[in-house]
């Protein structure tokens, strides 16, 4: 049973190149395993989350936290009695978009291309779903429905000002309405993410050592979680503390969302899922007071893990590669693989060429992008204290 509210996939408004659907699958599930399959869902195992994917076994990477963010988005959404399979498409192709070297490349990269149309991860996950994906005969990209472009392109909200040139293209053939409010599905996907990467930074952090469990304490939240722990465990090893502590974390926040948007969706009295996007405002959302402690541990995980000094100089470092990268392939298209020179010929002058290396390079995983860096230029990063 799903909500009158929920995206019913009976109405999608289908797919920008018409084909036969599935006879067992609905097109929400279709897209969901068409975005599992892809090439660059399968890169994300080797992109940056915090730390480069050399420096640890256990740190996340892109791919572990768009699971875990997943896994997250089908709970809430099962809970708020909406469409499962499209909570967890939009939930997968999040991060598709990421360079290596997570949000350090992509201010990398962005700096690049300004003077080309610059770099947004989110409108690259959309080119990537309608043009980068070239496997299938009568189409480039997955010809995911319009449904789960739109949460992809739209899940943080409307997207206001200026467009980014690559979701402008794919607009300019398939109106996503980029002024409204996506499905709540897409919106469950997007706090599903604030969840997952609060809750997992801080058992990365603590791994890394770079904060303790006395300082999560006293933190917000954090220091109930750590209490009810000590009350019903005294004397628990450090190691279970830490796990107990933070999955009741986890819990305080999927109760939360869960809650506040139930009842934002029942007094907001939508019939459908045009209702949601038109309302004006997000529905699903944390408590103001939930937000609130958010805001605080954000800011203690802002100052002590992503801007800690082993974290600073690792962003220096690859931000050096992306720099250095860009030019070389600009200057040489030859450097491209055999696979990309039939784009370079196609390119509409620089701003088109500059287009495709960001392409290449914004696809590249974290050990290619340095493998590529030592190969043109002789040079190594140390990741983990070793040389890559």
């Amino acid at each position: 049973m799903i909500a009158p509210y929920a995206s019913d996939p009976q109405a999608s408004r289908g797919r920008l190149f018409p084909e036969e659907e599935s006879a067992f699958r609905s097109c929400f599930q279709r897209d969901r395993d068409r975005i599992i399959h892809s090439s660059a869902f399968r890169r994300l195992k080797h992109k940056t989350q915090v730390f480069v994917e050399h420096e640890g076994d256990y740190f996340r990477t892109r791919l572990t936290h768009s699971i875990e963010v997943a896994q997250v988005a089908r709970t809430i959404a099962g809970a708020l009695a909406l469409n499962l399979e499209l909570t967890e498409a939009v939930a997968l192709a999040h991060d598709l978009g990421h360079t290596p070297f997570g949000h350090t490349g992509e201010d990398a990269l962005a700096e690049l291309m300004a003077p080309y149309g610059g770099f947004d991860h989110n409108a690259q996950a959309i080119r990537i779903v309608t043009a980068l994906e070239r496997h299938y005969a009568g189409w480039d990209g997955l010809n995911l429905t319009w449904e789960t472009l739109e949460g992809i392109a739209k899940h943080n909200g409307p997207v206001t000002g200026a467009i980014p040139w690559a979701l402008a293209e794919c607009n300019a053939g398939f109106d996503l309405e980029l002024h409204t409010h996506a499905s709540a599905e897409a919106q469950v996907a997007a706090l599903s993410d604030d969840i997952a990467y609060n809750n997992h930074d801080l058992h990365d952090g603590l791994r890394a050592r770079l904060f303790t469990m006395d300082e999560l304490r006293e933190l917000p939240i954090l220091r109930g979680c750590f209490a009810e722990v000590d009350a019903a465990h005294p004397g628990l090893e450090p190691q279970r503390l830490r796990h107990e502590a933070l999955r009741r974390f986890f819990g305080v926040l999927v109760s939360d969302v869960i809650a506040v948007s139930r009842a934002n969706l029942t007094e907001s009295g939508a019939g459908d899922v045009r209702d949601i996007r038109a309302a004006g405002r997000m529905m699903v959302q944390f408590s103001p007071g939930v937000w609130t402690d958010l805001k605080q541990i954000r800011s203690f995980l802002f100052a002590r893990m992503y801007r800690a000094p082993s974290v600073v100089e690792m962003r220096a470092q690859v931000t050096q590669v992306i720099r250095d990268l860009f030019p070389i392939y600009m200057a040489d298209t030859s450097l491209l693989p055999a696979a990309w020179q039939k784009d370079v010929a196609r390119a509409e002058g620089e701003t088109g060429l500059a287009r495709i290396v960001s392409d290449y390079i914004s696809g590249m995983t974290d050990r290619f992008a340095l493998q590529d860096y030592h190969r043109l230029t002789g040079r190594t990063v140390a990741v983990g204290g070793q040389g890559v």
